[in-house]
């Protein structure tokens, strides 16, 4: 019996699509095509005999033979991307400042995926406000940023998605009728700090500052704790909280949008790059 070979792109576009769940964003990370990797995909099967991923409208999950075949796929892609790198290849640098409303449980999913597909890349990761990195990468000190769109600053890169935010808190949070709401906020230079306040004294409500964090983490933790709501993105809120603002009668908040700036040159730095955009664009909504 002959050895069947497998392409290895077929082989990248699976794995891609299986852990991103979405044939669009495994095109986007290969720079492709989705039309292209489902047909890569669909050879793959041939090839196989075996069906490997259920395909809906709304959902791309593995089957049965594809789960049994995940692992070995991404061993497989590994041991060619060492087989590449057994001759000292010299190892690229790639610098992202990521805003800390954007990413959160999911920052060592995001790397992962830039881990299996670049392991030859030196990654240095700045987590900030959108205000500090778009300073940083204007000073050359980044070669991407991933930030928030604000009013009154330039930040004219290619838009990845549109971030919501709401008023996040504890599920035993309480607010007694006729107190100011007791808020978690940042410095106020953050403008997501401006965002909320603007919108509450929009609507007339009354509101108290009882917590001030250094951190999305500090300001999360704090509405985790039930001490104050938090105007947070629910990527980024801690596991526990909920948006409250419809309970509260709080005004909605605004969307913002997440931009990348980037200059890197070298095509691995510009690879993993695509491949850490796409896959933050895939946990959008999850």
């Amino acid at each position: 019996m002959a050895m069947k070979m497998l392409a290895l792109d077929a082989v990248q576009a699976f794995v891609l699509t299986a852990e991103m769940k979405s044939f669009t964003r495994a095109a986007e990370a290969m720079d492709s095509t989705q039309s292209a990797v489902s047909l890569k995909i669909k050879r793959l099967e041939d090839a196989l005999g075996r069906r490997l991923l259920d395909r809906t409208p709304r959902l791309v999950r593995l089957s049965q033979d594809g789960a049994a075949f995940l692992g070995p796929a991404r061993e497989l892609l590994a041991a060619h991307a060492g087989a590449l790198g057994s001759f000292g290849v010299q190892r690229q640098r790639l610098s992202i400042g990521i805003s800390h409303h954007v990413v959160g449980a999911e920052l060592p999913h995001l790397l992962r995926q830039i881990g299996r597909t670049e392991p030859d890349l030196t990654l240095e990761v700045s987590i900030a406000s959108s205000w500090e990195l778009l300073d940083l990468f204007d000073g050359g000190a980044l070669d991407a940023a991933i930030v928030l769109r604000h009013e009154g600053r330039r930040t004219d890169g290619e838009v990845l998605m549109e971030e919501p935010f709401g008023w996040m808190a504890s599920p035993d949070f309480e607010h007694r009728s006729g107190e100011p709401l007791r808020l978690a906020l940042q410095a106020e230079s953050c403008h997501v700090h401006e965002m909320a306040v603007t919108a509450l004294n929009e609507a007339g409500i009354a509101w108290q500052e009882v917590f001030v964090g250094g951190g999305i983490a500090t300001i999360g933790a704090a509405a985790a704790a039930g001490l104050a709501v938090a105007a947070l993105s629910p990527r980024v809120a801690p596991p526990g909280t909920m948006d409250m603002g419809a309970s509260l009668g709080l005004p909605p908040l605004p969307t913002r949008s997440v931009v990348l700036r980037s200059r890197p040159s070298e095509p691995t730095a510009r690879r993993a790059l695509r491949t850490f955009a796409s896959a933050l664009r895939a946990t959008a909504g999850h």
